[in-house]
């Protein structure tokens, strides 16, 4: 924080941010990240964030980079069996938010547009009045996301953008993310119809390294995974067509998130 703090809160480090939230910073930090050398990062870096290791089938890396896009063991994160309920794609911590007539919804104290986030006026419409979904991951959590409905899924759109670290300070400072790079998918779900996926960069993750193909999403199924840093993966839902468990919208009416893990359930078919 205290890092952060000096980047966001000084005349200085809001001159060294411009350097550090380009691609070009992000793409040079996940070279380095890639290297053998950079494997000798991970122990240090397990014991600082308290990382539990037993579901991991490896202990060790090539580089601090296939460290952190680790594989768990297969029943690490099991999927809720229930259909009908909506279930967490990644590992995080998650605040849902109405999608209001006026179209902004607040995001630590600051309002964004839905189609602001989308860049897609048309497409933001459809969604007045849902929810947004989202599942903040830090540095500590498990860097795989997966597909939380059954359905056919649209072409990925790529919104190209800057860098900037998803810690609550910087949220409540600066437009993040309409700033970061995003990229999401449309879900033509039967069960909770039309759904967007987006997977939001941030500084030094310079990767949003999704699998190719369209086609049917598999409920489940792996879609992707964030090379090193905190990102952001947001569901975005139709009005009347999901409704989060009371824990979750207790917590986000109160502007607090709450720690989920990947394949958790988070709502149901409204």
């Amino acid at each position: 924080m205290r890092a952060a703090e000096f980047l966001y809160g000084t005349a200085p480090g809001r001159f060294l941010l411009r350097g550090l939230t380009r691609p070009w910073f992000s793409r040079l930090g996940g070279w380095a990240l890639d290297t053998r050398l950079s494997a000798l990062a991970v122990k240090p870096y397990i014991r600082a964030h308290g990382i539990d290791m037993t579901a991991c089938p490896r202990d060790r890396f090539r580089s601090f980079n296939d460290f952190f896009t680790r594989t768990l063991a297969p029943d690490a994160r099991p999927v809720d069996p229930d259909p009908a309920a909506l279930v967490s794609p990644c590992d995080g911590r998650l605040t849902v938010w109405p999608i209001e007539p006026d179209g902004r919804f607040p995001v630590k104290g600051t309002m964004y547009t839905l189609a602001g986030l989308l860049r897609d006026q048309a497409l933001a419409e459809r969604f007045s009045g849902g929810l947004v979904w989202l599942f903040r991951l830090c540095p500590e959590d498990y860097h795989r996301y997966i597909w939380p409905v059954d359905g056919t899924i649209g072409p990925a759109v790529r919104i190209p953008g800057l860098y900037h670290t998803v810690q609550p300070l910087e949220r409540g400072q600066r437009p993040v993310y309409h700033e970061n790079t995003r990229e999401y998918r449309l879900i033509d779900s039967d069960r909770f119809g039309p759904v967007v996926m987006m997977e939001v960069g941030a500084l030094l993750v310079g990767r949003i390294e999704n699998r190719p193909g369209e086609g049917p999403a598999v409920r489940g199924m792996e879609k992707g995974n964030f090379a090193f840093g905190g990102s952001t993966v947001i569901l975005i839902t139709r009005a009347g067509a999901a409704v989060p468990d009371a824990p979750f919208d207790e917590a986000s009416a109160k502007g607090m998130e709450t720690p989920i893990r990947q394949g958790q359930r988070v709502g149901r078919i409204a």
